[in-house]
Order: C-alpha cells, then sequence, then structure tokens
C-alpha cells in the first residue's frame, strides 16, 4: 500500500497528554470524561488546543495544536487543562498525571463507547482491560519522508533516557512493582506495540503495513503502536515511549529533547553522514533496563556494547545539543532537564512519598493531585506528613 508522508514544517511541535479523573477525596478514579468532555465542548470548538477521551473513561487527552517552538504547544496544553478544570472543579474532580495509578483496579474502570474501544477489547482481553496507563506522545515534523526511519532508528539510542526522565508508574494495582516504569513492559503486550522494527526506509514500512492489514492485525498506519513510530498524516516523527508526565515543566523539558534530538539528527543527514544505531538486541536491553531502574539505569550507548550510566551520559548529550536548543528556542524548557535528573522523576518522588506515609498509597495520589496543580515541592510535601 502506498502510504503518503504529509509535509510538515521542520522541527515543528505537537504534544498528546493523557490525563486521569480522580474524586477529590480517596484518590480514586472516577469514570466522568463524558461529564467533562460534554461541559467543555462548545467553549472548546474554535481553540488551537482539543480536548477528547480515550480508551477508558477515567481519562481525558489533551492535544496543543502545532507550535513552531516547545513553548507555544505547552502554552496550547496549559489552555486545555484550564478548560477541563472549569468543569472539573465545580464538579469535584481531580486531575493528575502518571503512568500508572497507584492503586485502582482494572476491574473497576468502564470502557469508553466506541466502536475501535471495544474492537480492541474483543480482541485483546486480558491485557486489554489491563490497559491502565498513561502517557505522552511528542510529534517532531520532519521535511523529508527520506529521514523518518534514519531518525527513528538513532533516536531508539535514547529511548531509554527518555522512558527514565518520564517513570512515573512504580506501583500497579496497590503494590510496588520494583519497576521505575510498569507501564512501559505493560503496553508491549498489545499487537503492534512496542518497540519499532529497524527498518531502513519508508519503502520498508509500506511493504510492513501491507503485510499487516493483509493478515488482519491492523486496518491502518494509525495502529501501529510503537514506541517511536512515523505518524504520516502529520508529517512527524512520534515518540511515545513515555510515561504519563506528573507537571506540565517535566512534560515541556522532555518535549525539548524530543525536537532538540530530532534536529540534530536531520542536521547530520543534511550533512551527509549516516547515524549511529545499535543493534536491536540492546535497544531491547536498555529498555528493560530504563523500565526496571530509572535513572539509576546503565544503558549500553553504542554498537561496540560501551556501557553508560543513563544520568551522565543524558547529560553529555545535552551539553553536545545544547546551540541546537538555542535555535529552536526551546533551551529554558531543555533546561528543565537537569531539574529532573537532580531532583529525580516522578517515580521517585513517589516511592518516597509512600515510604513516608508507611506505604498509604492516597498519599501518592494526593501528592501527584498537588503536583499537578503545580503544588507543593516534594521537601514540602513529606513536611506535611511530619516525616
Amino acid at each position: 500500500m502506498t502510504e503518503p508522508f504529509a509535509p510538515s514544517s521542520r522541527s515543528s511541535v505537537g504534544l498528546e497528554w493523557e490525563i486521569m479523573l480522580a474524586d477529590g477525596e480517596t484518590g480514586d478514579l472516577v469514570p466522568r470524561a463524558p461529564e467533562v468532555l460534554a461541559g467543555i465542548e462548545d467553549a472548546s470548538a474554535l481553540e488551537r488546543y482539543t480536548v477528547t477521551g480515550e480508551l477508558l473513561t477515567n481519562t481525558v487527552e489533551v492535544t496543543s495544536g502545532i507550535g513552531d517552538t516547545v513553548a507555544a504547544a505547552v502554552d496550547d496544553v496549559a489552555d486545555a487543562i484550564a478548560a477541563v478544570r472549569s468543569v472539573s472543579d465545580p464538579l469535584g474532580i481531580e486531575l493528575l498525571c502518571a503512568g500508572s495509578h497507584p492503586f485502582a483496579q482494572w476491574y473497576d474502570q468502564r470502557i469508553t463507547d466506541k466502536t475501535r474501544y471495544h474492537t480492541l477489547i474483543e480482541r485483546t482481553q486480558w491485557w486489554g482491560r489491563n490497559m491502565m496507563i498513561w502517557g505522552i506522545h511528542v510529534h517532531v515534523g520532519v521535511d523529508d519522508v527520506k529521514k523518518v526511519f534514519p531518525i527513528i532508528n538513532a533516536l531508539a539510542i535514547y529511548l531509554p533516557h527518555l522512558q527514565a526522565l518520564s517513570a512515573s508508574s512504580p506501583f500497579w494495582a496497590g503494590e510496588r512493582t520494583g519497576y521505575a516504569s510498569n507501564r512501559a513492559l505493560v503496553f508491549q503486550q498489545l499487537p503492534t506495540a512496542g518497540l519499532p522494527w529497524p527498518l531502513q526506509d519508508w519503502a520498508q514500512f509500506e511493504s510492513y503495513l501491507d503485510d499487516m492489514v493483509a493478515t488482519g492485525v491492523i486496518a491502518d498506519a494509525t495502529e501501529v503502536r510503537w514506541d517511536i513510530r512515523p505518524a504520516p498524516r502529520w508529517g512527524t516523527i512520534e515518540v511515545r515511549a513515555c510515561d504519563g508526565m506528573s507537571t506540565l515543566p517535566e512534560l515541556a523539558a522532555v518535549a525539548s529533547l524530543v525536537q532538540v534530538l530530532v534536529e540534530h539528527f536531520s542536521r547530520r543527514l543534511d550533512e551527509g553522514r549516516t547515524l549511529p544505531t545499535i543493534p536491536p538486541w540492546f535497544v531491547r536491553e536498555n529498555k528493560w533496563r530504563a523500565a526496571r531502574y530509572g535513572l539509576d539505569a546503565r544503558v549500553i550507548v553504542d554498537a561496540d556494547g560501551t556501557q553508560r550510566d543513563v544520568v551522565s551520559h543524558l547529560r553529555e548529550t545535552m551539553e553536545e545539543v545544547a546551540d541546537i536548543a538555542v535555535d529552536l528556542k526551546c533551551a529554558r524548557e531543555f533546561g528543565g532537564l537537569e531539574t529532573i535528573l537532580s531532583q529525580g522523576a516522578s517515580s521517585t518522588r513517589q516511592t518516597l512519598i509512600a515510604d513516608a506515609a508507611d506505604g498509604d498509597l492516597r498519599e501518592v495520589v494526593h501528592h501527584l493531585i498537588r503536583e499537578f496543580r503545580a503544588g507543593p515541592t516534594l521537601r514540602e510535601h513529606l513536611a506535611s506528613l511530619g516525616h
């Protein structure tokens, strides 16, 4: 099949952020997305952002317009969150985001009444019903379809870095999993989810789509749910590997890293250079290490098998591409990466809160709710618990 790759502005940015809806008192998830969406439908009709439903009725997804900068896309997301709050606050519904909800159970959740969701659950059964996961998606425009798979394959080296920065799912259905990102390993159980196949060019991707459609695996390209995938309709590379970010500044920081890396590799291709890759077995091992250890992971950074701790390798990379962040006018957001590296990702904060509260995961949810509102710092919250 021919799958056209739409024209897009080089290194333009689009953001998607999946948000949980919770009861303000108990912290448990509530199936009230239809109410929230109905309440903002008219007011948001002409806005750059969109707010839509997701697989579960406990979730809304906010999506930016196409931004020339990360800041512009983040502004759209902030406007969307404000619109949601105008409806959710009077209803007593709180907002939060992480890769998983600390204690909610899959069997208590409701599926959004849409044919494509019912079809997904009918096919995937127990694993599909267990998809209590929340993530972010970062789109970056690519100016030439010939660049898409070379850039995707090079970005695969940095998947563990992105996964570690965003790791925010250490708890699952009331259990401490021992993983910084349990979501990363749950999501890959779905057909066509997980790591991208190491394809070399667009023709191979079209051949892959032919095979998947012919064998009934997918209906179209939108059902390819790789951790990094092409988004032909938008002319972008879409990074989907990250857990849901718990705060807007963290979302902006990770989005800036994705934008800068895509532009970095695009410039190398313009210079006629071959982009770096590592074997797929290293990519797979890196994903597991980042899911397990988060920012404490040691990752494989080149085809020779060189191993580095993810934080120091990320700092070296940030220094190498800092000038590009300036060029793309995202240096401020890019600087937010250092905050995550020095203070820890959301998974670390959640486990510290749980420890301080003697394992009470309701406190973790309230911490996430407060963080999402740009509430107190971790230190302040720990002090409020009396520890």
